[in-house]
């Protein structure tokens, strides 16, 4: 039995590997790919998910989504990491698969709805703007939906302020509607996505990988490494969303705990923190969890075994 998903993205390096992964995985069925404004404009990342489906020979359909947070009309982008395009430095076809001409947050909703109730896992590896649009244009969908595997959020330090992740950071409001809606949430968050560093090892089993899909995850490993390099000073960049799709795939590699988790969406220095509350034993009913331990050696086996079984 293959698990449907639905990913939103902002390609990103980090995406593509994530939309590697979850086309190349025999455990998945990518039924559709959804973009926001994130790592780079809405325009581009659009363009970059619908050429990487392209290379990688899948049929997903790729709607877009929304082009600056809920709030407010001046998203962040992250051309200090991930260049102008959003895929600096990695050669990808001309022309990409079509464009499904509704936008994310309906897409999300209809697809959800026409599927079985429990069958779809969501996985946001981008600020959260279309997932919170689809609850609150069509509420019906939380029950429906089997979990949300989101990248973003931290434990312990952010990345874009002492207690913010970029993802979270980007639309806190959207983030806190996607944590309250009470459906089930599994936050692999940069506690957990910085033990997946893609170290000269890494990048020279991706480099082994006779395949276009292979081609492209070398390339990814290699801009990213550069960018990580020139603005962080340090080799071995972490790779963040595919370890959502990992979590999907395959629990026992990104393990997480039950945790109560609360968005911060008005403290001057705080804002974009994911509050987790780890004083006591959780409640029964808490919906909520962190990931915390990654089995490396395991997520870069799905990874690689992912791209060597695509084109």
């Amino acid at each position: 039995m293959t698990q449907a998903v639905l990913i939103d993205c902002d390609p990103g390096y980090d995406d593509a590997a994530a939309l590697i992964l979850a086309a190349g995985s025999p455990a998945l069925e990518l039924v559709g790919v959804t973009t926001v404004a994130g790592n780079q404009t809405l325009e581009k990342v659009t363009g970059n998910a619908r050429r990487i489906l392209k290379l990688l020979g899948s049929r997903a359909p790729v709607a877009a989504g929304a082009r600056s947070p809920l709030l407010s009309d001046a998203p962040r982008v992250c051309p200090e990491i991930h260049g102008e395009s959003g895929l600096d430095g990695v050669e990808l076809p001309e022309e990409g698969v079509p464009l499904d001409p509704r936008p994310a947050a309906r897409f999300i909703a209809e697809t959800i709805l026409e599927r079985e109730p429990g069958s779809v896992t969501l996985i946001p590896t981008g600020p959260l703007t279309n997932i919170a649009a689809a609850v609150l244009s069509e509420p019906r969908i939380v029950s429906r939906v089997r979990e949300v595997v989101l990248m973003g959020g931290a434990v312990h330090a952010g990345n874009v302020g002492p207690f913010s992740e970029f993802n979270i950071a980007n639309d806190p409001e959207a983030a806190d509607i996607v944590f309250r809606a009470g459906w089930p949430v599994v936050m692999v968050g940069l506690d957990l996505t910085r033990q997946a560093r893609a170290d000269e090892a890494v990048r020279r089993r991706a480099r082994s990988i006779p395949t276009r899909a292979g081609r492209l995850l070398a390339e990814v490993l290699e801009a990213f490494t550069g960018t990580y390099r020139r603005a962080r000073g340090y080799d071995a960049p972490p790779l963040h969303d595919p370890c959502a799709v990992a979590r999907v795939i395959a629990p026992e590699t990104v393990r997480a705990r039950p945790v109560p988790i609360a968005v911060e969406c008005a403290g001057r220095w705080t804002r974009g923190m994911t509050v987790c509350d780890f004083r006591r034993e959780p409640p029964a009913d808490v919906r909520t969890q962190a990931a915390l331990e990654l089995d490396a050696p395991a997520f870069w086996d799905l990874l690689m075994d992912a791209a060597a079984r695509l084109p």
